[in-house]
């Protein structure tokens, strides 16, 4: 999603409660040999919200080609994605709604509009990679579908490492000491396709904690993609509109 709208083309930062992570060596996770009691353990630390709402600044470099954006993230859960993108001139230069199962893209600079199912989407990652992996990895909440009887789940320094495999996507999530994600990698060889999620910047959203600030590595065949985004605003449960439309003007790529 986030390669189909940056690429088209370049913010603005507000001040940040942060929460500091503790040293992982300082805390020692409860209950570790019992796999479930320390699945649900993570599963509880997750944002709960009906939407989310964040905006920010991203950074992007693909190949080399380096832009800075502003980003505007809604989340419905489990029904939507809404994304728009602005250029620094403040002129939106493109607008996404993704659902399960379809992406709608609209290139205000380029007057196209692109409809397609959502595995469109897995031309850039492994088709493993489902709508609601998709916003557990903006939300930085934990991946359902990684969280199997399979699965191994272990102490690695005082911390979490969950690790294990989903078709031909073999996946390993490491945990802080505040039990949140820190970094995801997701491997798929078969598809020469790799991603690397690194989270920071937690703060307080009223009683849980949510990730500001987080940078998306990815490898598609010989692209390669940096991606960093900072969220300045995040807000939980508020009204939202999603709105989407092609003018009568853009062309449809179907």
């Amino acid at each position: 999603m986030v390669i189909c709208l940056l690429t088209v083309v370049t913010a603005c930062k507000t001040k940040k409660a942060i929460v500091n992570v503790p040293p992982p060596v300082t805390v020692k996770p409860p209950a570790d040999n019992k796999k479930t009691e320390n699945f649900r353990l993570l599963m509880d630390k997750d944002v709960p919200y009906n939407t989310l709402s964040m905006k920010g600044k991203v950074g992007l470099d693909i190949d080399g080609n380096v832009n800075n954006v502003k980003v505007n993230i809604r989340m419905k859960k489990d029904e939507k994605i809404w994304v728009s993108i602005t250029a620094i001139a403040g002129i939106e230069v493109a607008r996404a709604l993704i659902t399960p199962d379809s992406v709608l893209v609209r290139n205000n600079l380029q007057s196209v509009g692109v409809k397609k199912p959502f595995s469109y989407l897995n031309r850039y990652t492994s088709k493993q990679v489902t709508f609601k992996m998709l916003q557990a990895v903006l939300s930085g909440n934990t991946i359902s579908e990684f969280l199997t009887e399979q699965a191994v789940l272990e102490l690695s320094n005082g911390v979490f490492v969950l690790s294990g495999s989903r078709g031909d996507l073999s996946y390993r999530s490491t945990f802080n000491s505040l039990f949140k994600t820190a970094e995801i990698n997701m491997n798929d060889p078969k598809a020469a396709q790799a991603l690397k999620v690194v989270y920071s910047d937690y703060q307080k959203l009223t009683d849980v904690l949510i990730p500001s600030a987080l940078s998306i590595n990815a490898l598609s065949g010989k692209k390669k993609t940096n991606i960093s985004f900072d969220f300045a605003t995040i807000e939980r449960n508020v009204p939202l509109d999603f709105p989407f439309s092609v003018p009568n003007r853009f062309e449809i790529i179907n």
